[in-house]
């Protein structure tokens, strides 16, 4: 559907990022699933900050069978909610702070808390700004001197999409040299606010059932009026690609 990914393990991933910060440089990571990708599709504006994302990370199975439709296969998922933890757990090794932006009031407290005792010598700091600091320059200004102050050197914005893209975009131009990551829904659920779906579940790519089992009156329209055709669009739309071929240029 015109959006790029980069095909990369969670080893991949984690080599690049590492690399890059070893060499004072850093970039920021888009999460694409269904319904990101949906959104993507539609809104030039996402479509734009996704084109300027330094990795662009398959988040949610339906990317992997859209992948190998098209024959084009993904090597693998990489979910921040799952790559949060090896990313942590190197940057403990390596001397990286990680700093946890937003979330519901008190889940980036608690996932700082969490996080640092799941990893002795990991630095932490967390904030959790308000609603619409992002279009209010002093609030914004306060985000970017706690980022500052904390000297860490990755970041995971829990927003949602599209805000947290946009955060994103805008912090890489004051923050070169730290990577920031698309965190969704990641803190909830290492601070126990929303269970995280089963393996099996995951892995089947029916995790978006479990969160409308916890929130069917707010996730019913997005995932069943919107992202199950749109699913089903994508698969099509990725089995006819592969039938016409690669274009030529």
């Amino acid at each position: 559907m015109g959006v790029e990914l980069d095909n990369v393990s969670e080893d991949e991933m984690l080599d690049h990022v590492f690399s890059s910060l070893s060499a004072e440089h850093g970039g920021w990571a888009a999460s694409l699933n269904v319904d990101i990708l949906r959104q993507t599709v539609a809104s030039p504006e996402l479509r734009r900050l996704m084109a300027g994302a330094d990795l662009v990370l398959a988040d949610g199975m339906p990317m992997l069978w859209a992948g190998r439709l098209q024959g084009t296969p993904v090597t693998a998922r990489v979910p921040t909610s799952e790559a949060i933890y090896s990313l942590s757990a190197l940057a403990a090794r390596r001397g990286t702070g990680v700093f946890f932006l937003g979330g519901n009031p008190g889940t980036a407290e608690a996932t700082a808390a969490i996080m640092a005792a799941r990893y002795p010598g990991l630095a932490t700091a967390h904030a959790c700004p308000p609603m619409g600091f992002e279009k209010a320059p002093a609030a914004m200004q306060d985000v970017v001197a706690t980022l500052e102050q904390s000297k860490a050197g990755i970041v995971f914005c829990a927003f949602g999409c599209p805000k947290q893209e946009r955060v994103m975009d805008g912090l890489r131009d004051r923050f070169p040299d730290k990577w920031f990551f698309a965190a969704g829904g990641t803190f909830s659920m290492i601070a126990g606010e929303a269970p995280k779906a089963p393996a099996w579940m995951r892995k089947a790519g029916l995790e978006w059932v479990h969160r409308l089992r916890l929130e069917p009156r707010r996730l019913f329209v997005r995932y069943v009026v919107h992202d199950v055709p749109f699913c089903l669009r994508l698969m099509a739309s990725s089995a006819a690609t592969r039938r016409r071929g690669p274009e030529r240029h």
